[in-house]
């Protein structure tokens, strides 16, 4: 396996293709570049071992998502003519629910709507253990549909979650996913001031849009300038007219103060102060 990372040294791959294996006539070589930029000795790296794939050797390619720029680079549009391109996409809060009803029919088990949402928010951000409390389900019940009650005593709490998802939930006016996440990432040990970092740059990222729009210009226009991609595109000009400039403003300052709490010049819990802050932005 080979690992990009900074000042890599891409003769690594070439010499790791024209080894030869001495225990199977196949070998399997796994590249995997966390970043998706390989730079320019990589990027002819790569185009040299899509011309020319070793017949030997089964070579994985892992990258993150990619930018629309990376995906129009010539190093990546010469891997997917000469490969086969399998994206795994993640699967969000919105897709969990059928993720978890087409496997727990698998089981020939179904769920109430009430059950299901529990189950949902009692897994979310942690899909194998997801899978493993479906398999303790089966174990536990024949076949049938259960109800909330059945689920309150089996299904353990393994949900995780990252800052990323924050914006996502507050930006949709989900106020109880929002304070679920942040009691979550307190009970992880995640750092306040990288939740701060969160709230603090999606609230710029809205009154920014704000302005544009008061001078005439286009959503589109807007999220292109702005770099608004995916869920944040989506639900960025519904939540800039439900919360508002004056409550975004207000939100802002409430930034500074939690800052000054964290930093322990401003008394009060930030942990607190950010659960008030959710409220007001997804409220």
């Amino acid at each position: 396996m080979l690992t990009v990372e900074a000042g890599f040294d891409w003769s690594l791959l070439t010499g790791s293709l024209a080894s030869v294996s001495l225990f199977a006539e196949r070998k399997l070589l796994e590249v995997r570049i966390s970043n998706g930029k390989p730079g320019s000795d990589g990027a002819e790296a790569l185009q040299r071992l899509a011309a020319a794939p070793p017949d030997d050797t089964i070579t994985l390619v892992l990258l993150p998502k990619l930018e629309r720029s990376q995906l129009q680079a010539k190093w990546f549009q010469a891997l997917e003519k000469a490969a086969v391109v399998i994206e795994a996409k993640a699967l969000g809060r919105a897709e969990l629910p059928g993720w978890i009803s087409r496997r727990l029919q698998q089981q020939g088990l179904q769920l109430t709507a009430e059950a299901l949402a529990f189950f949902a928010d009692r897994v979310e951000g942690n899909l194998l253990a997801a899978k493993q409390e479906v398999d303790k389900l089966a174990l536990l019940y024949p076949a049938g549909e259960l109800g909330l009650p059945q689920l309150q005593q089996a299904v353990a709490n393994v949900a995780r979650f990252d800052v990323f998802q924050l914006s996502t939930a507050w930006l949709a006016g989900d106020g109880a996913r929002v304070l679920r996440m942040l009691d979550g990432l307190l009970a992880e040990g995640e750092a306040p001031v990288l939740v701060l970092w969160s709230f603090s740059e999606d609230i710029r990222m809205l009154i920014r849009p704000g302005r544009g729009l008061k001078e005439g210009r286009s959503v589109r226009d807007l999220a292109r300038d702005l770099r608004l991609w995916g869920d944040k595109q989506r639900l960025a000009e519904p939540a800039l007219r439900r919360i508002g400039a004056r409550k975004l403003m207000a939100a802002l300052q409430e930034c500074a103060r939690i800052d000054q709490q964290i930093k322990g010049v401003a008394a009060g819990d930030p942990w607190q102060t950010l659960r008030r802050l959710a409220s007001l932005l997804a409220g």
